[in-house]
Parts: structure tokens; sequence; C-alpha cells
């Protein structure tokens, strides 16, 4: 296990939770002027290490602007419209199994028998090939779970011994997209992901805890509340889908480990720990300092994507775990970072706000949607003069023209793509 002490304080005491004397950047006013090289080593967790640069904008050779433009015009309306037809198949396969069937609070539709294997089986193979579709053809799994005798309490029935929840770091919204092909687990989500056309109805079948973040009245038991009650019924009822949770509560670089939060830890009920590793060539699948369309973009301009997965044995808190949960998400977290290779960092997402309002101030240009006739499509792919000059010559068509239609023609399914991230 690795401890970040470029970018984070001295490592916090044995089962505490990262505040208090953590030393943080700073965190109001405006950044402070600092070279690109210094704020990604001073924001490590959140820095992008690829061919594309900070935010996606970084100058590309001719060579890459080619590609990216052969696989625009031919490779991402081909995954654009397989992606959208699978995610119809899964409403229709939800659709039909919700007919004539019971529905509980929120409009969460009771699923037994047939009706839950059939959202549960398609659930997971669909998936699989939405994976497939976005380009991660082969994934490797390293399979650690099968626990030592001495971790698990002894004269434990098997239902108590069934973990209450998937913990992962969270690199991705392809996160999600593994976890469901694998263990068809259910999530939070807002409130508002239960009424979006198609993902609404698939939330529901999936057991999603839908919750109102912005709601503080006396009759909301919070996120925590929510999270907790639903990993002990988890954990005591084989029946129940486990939850997916990512107590680092944003993402990272994928090298990185941020504090836990411990709404997950709660419950005090076993949980299942997974690390997912996106190793890469020229496009880190990482979704960090860049907006979803530029992201889903380049991902589906990117021939072959690469994921790995290690499945640690289930984690079994000991008293003191389950007496302080600060304890329990701190071993925890510790135990991702030594087998997952990652660096411990006290970085939070307020620390991730103000990198990105940094990046923003240095970008060299901004993405602007103002109409058709005005959109600068070489501004999403920051494609310098030289480059279209060489690329205008090869195919004897202006380059700039031909990117900015191809984004314009796909642009509102991209959008519908980054709605499968429901957390």
């Amino acid at each position: 296990m690795a401890v970040d002490t470029a970018t984070t304080a001295p490592s916090q005491p044995e089962g505490g939770d990262g505040r208090g004397e953590a030393v943080r950047p700073l965190l109001s006013g405006a950044p402070a002027i600092e070279e690109d090289e210094d704020l990604d080593v001073r924001y490590a967790p959140y820095a992008r290490r690829d061919a594309y640069g900070p935010m996606g904008r970084g100058p590309l050779p001719a060579a890459q602007v080619a590609r990216l433009v052969f696989a625009a015009a031919v490779l991402l309306p081909l995954r654009l419209i397989a992606g959208m037809l699978l995610v119809v198949a899964y409403y229709l396969v939800c659709r039909v199994s919700t007919l004539f069937a019971d529905v509980g609070e929120e409009g969460r539709p009771r699923l037994h028998g047939w009706r839950r294997e059939a959202v549960l089986g398609a659930g997971r193979a669909l998936s699989r090939a939405m994976l497939f579709v976005f380009g991660f053809y082969w994934i490797p799994v390293c399979d650690r779970s099968v626990p030592n005798a001495k971790d698990a309490p002894e004269n434990q029935s098997e239902e108590l011994e069934r973990p209450g929840a998937i913990v992962s770091n969270h690199v991705s919204y392809v996160d999600i997209l593994y976890h469901m092909s694998a263990s068809s687990p259910s999530f939070v989500a807002k409130n508002s992901v239960s009424k979006l056309p198609l993902i609404g109805l698939i939330s529901k079948c999936l057991g999603c805890i839908f919750v109102q973040r912005e709601s503080k009245g006396s009759d909301s038991r919070g996120v925590s509340g929510d999270v907790t009650e639903r990993v002990q019924e988890v954990s005591q009822y084989k029946n129940s889908p486990m939850v997916l949770l990512f107590p680092e509560g944003t993402t990272t670089n994928g090298d990185y480990l941020l504090p836990f939060k411990t709404g997950a830890f709660i419950a005090k009920a076993p949980v299942q720990p997974v690390i997912l590793r996106y190793p890469y060539r020229r496009f880190s699948p990482a979704w960090d300092s860049m907006d979803g369309k530029r992201h889903v973009f380049l991902l589906l301009c990117q021939f072959a994507n690469y994921m790995e997965v290690v499945r640690l044995p289930v984690y079994y808190p000991s008293e003191q775990e389950k007496e302080d949960p600060r304890i329990y998400a701190n071993n925890v977290r510790k135990l991702l970072a030594t087998e997952g290779n990652l660096v411990l960092s006290n970085l939070g997402l307020a620390e991730k706000r103000v990198y990105h309002a940094a990046l923003n101030v240095h970008a060299v240009s901004l993405i602007v949607f103002p109409d058709f006739g005005s959109f600068k499509s070489h501004r999403l792919l920051h494609i310098t003069e030289s480059s279209t000059r060489k690329l205008n010559h090869l195919f004897g068509l202006p380059c700039r023209t031909i990117v900015s239609k191809l984004i314009w023609i796909h642009m509102m399914l991209v959008l519908l793509l980054v709605f499968v991230h429901c957390e």
C-alpha cells in the first residue's frame, strides 16, 4: 500500500476518517495561479495523464486526429446505435416483467419468480454486451473472494454471512456496467432518476434506492438511513439484491483512493470489496476533469478499452469495527489500497472542484455550445492548425466541418448514454 505524501497530509490515525488535522489545499476564493504541472502534482488523484491531457484538451498529432475522424465517422455511430438498442431491449424486458405485477413504495414493482430472474439475467447479459460495445472486449477477473476460515465469525448462518453491499473504488461510469454484468446490484440514485425515460423503469426493477439529497426535513432519514436499512435487509434476506456503494463519493484517475464515507458501514454487515483498474494506451476511461459528452465521445472513438477486476474475500467486521463505522471504513479502505496497489489520499470532493476551477482558468480554449453555425468542434478535440491543414490535404475536405457535423448528429444519443451513470 502506498501513501500519497505529495498531495496529502500524513496518513490518518487508525480508525480515523481523515478529517481534522489533514492539511488540505485552498478551498475558498479563486485558485492561486499555478502551472498546470504544479496543479497535477497537488491534485494528483484527479489529474489525467493520458495522451489527451487535462480535461481532454491536449494538442493532438495529425495521425491521432485522423484516427479520431475515422472513428467518429464509422465506429461512433455504430456503437451509439448498438448501445441504444441494448438499452431499449432491457427496457422492454423490464416492461414485460412488470406487467400485472404488484407495485410497492415509490412505484417500485415487486418482482418474484420468473419476473425477477428475467430482469436480473437480462441485466447481466445486456450489461456485458454494452461493455463489449464500449470496447471492453475481454475483462480479466482475479477472484480472491473465498475467505479464510478465520475471517468469518464462528457459528454464523449462511444468511447472515451474505454481504450486504459491494464496496468498490470509483473511477468511471463504466464501473456500474461491470457491476451490473457481474452481480446485478441495486444503486443509490437521485429521486429524479426514477422519472427518466427508459432508465426510470430499469432503475426501479433493479431496486435502486431513490434519495432526495436536497431534503433537510425532519421526516427525511437521509441517504445514510436509507442505505443502512437496505444493507441490513440484504444481509438477512438472500433474495434482496446487494447494494453497490462507492464510499469515496466521487471518481479519481484510478491510481488513488480517497477517504471513505461511513454510510456503507453503519449497518455492521459484511461487505464485498471489489477493485477496478483501467489500463490504457492513449485514452484513460477514468471520468475525471472532463465533461460527460467529451468523455463518451473519446471513449466510443477508441477501438479497444481495458479493465481489470480484483474480487476480494467478503470482509467481516470485528466487534470494534461494528461499534465504530469509521474504523470499519478505514480498515476496508486500507485493504483495497494494499490489494489494488492504490495510493491513499486525504483529498475529497471539495478539492476536486477547486482543481477543476483551476483547470478552467488555465484552459487554452473553452467549450461553447451556441448554435450550429458558431459551434467550433475543433475546440472539443483541440485540433491544431497544422494538423487541420494536413488532414484537409489528406481528405480533400475541411476537417473541422466533418468533425462538427458528426458531433452534432450524434449529440443527443451521447447524452442518453450518460444517463447510464445513475449514481
